[in-house]
């Protein structure tokens, strides 16, 4: 169970705006989070992983106080080990792409499951700048499931993907998140491609 009660300052075209999320969400569930540009989807999710402080709040994540203001508990986004498909994907330019899994995991086994599940099994010598923007994605998805996390925080994660990639891509990764039990939060600007993934929503307005 995560529970969230957070609130931050946002700068916005029209003056400063405020997300405030109060929110509970069951271990396993997976999450569409979606609203209008400007609203803080992202913020969110960078609030939970610890990247991005907010002005007051709290964030327990299965019993683990992550974040209380007024303790000034504040675990290292390290801590949290939290999963973070960023929108710009972070890739590493310098490493191949099977050198970004085993950045975060020994298990041979497991990095040639996520290589075949996001279809880069042969492109595993291949630096970003040798990926299509849809490889890239794909690399960046299997890189935060590395380390098979409790909780994955996805920020418009199949933007780049064609339809049938994305429906294919979908399905396997919901075999993966059943698997590993994960809680997953998935901020998207088409919450209709998530149709048969998700199981919970969150409209930030």
């Amino acid at each position: 169970m995560i529970s969230i009660d957070i609130e931050k300052k946002l700068k916005a075209y029209q003056g400063q705006q405020v997300l405030k999320v109060v929110r509970q969400f069951a271990a396993g569930s997976i999450t569409k989070v979606y609203g209008p540009s400007g609203v803080g989807k992202t913020t969110f999710l960078k609030v939970i992983a610890g990247f991005i402080k907010p002005e007051k709040g709290s964030i327990l994540v299965d019993g683990i106080t992550w974040l209380n203001t007024g303790s000034k508990t504040d675990l290292a986004p390290q801590k949290r080990m939290a999963g973070f498909v960023f929108q710009d994907y972070a890739l590493f330019p310098n490493m191949t792409v099977k050198q970004h899994l085993k950045y975060a995991t020994d298990d041979e086994q497991w990095v040639n499951r996520l290589l075949i599940t996001g279809k880069l099994e042969t492109l595993i010598d291949h630096k970003p700048e040798h990926l299509s923007g849809g490889q890239q994605q794909r690399l960046a998805i299997l890189r935060a499931l590395a380390n098979k996390p409790n909780l994955l925080l996805m920020d418009e994660p199949f933007s780049a993907l064609d339809q049938e990639m994305k429906v294919e891509l979908i399905d396997k990764l919901k075999v993966l998140f059943k698997e590993l039990g994960t809680t997953v939060l998935i901020v998207t600007h088409n919450p209709q491609e998530l149709a048969g993934l998700t199981n919970d929503e969150l409209l930030i307005s």
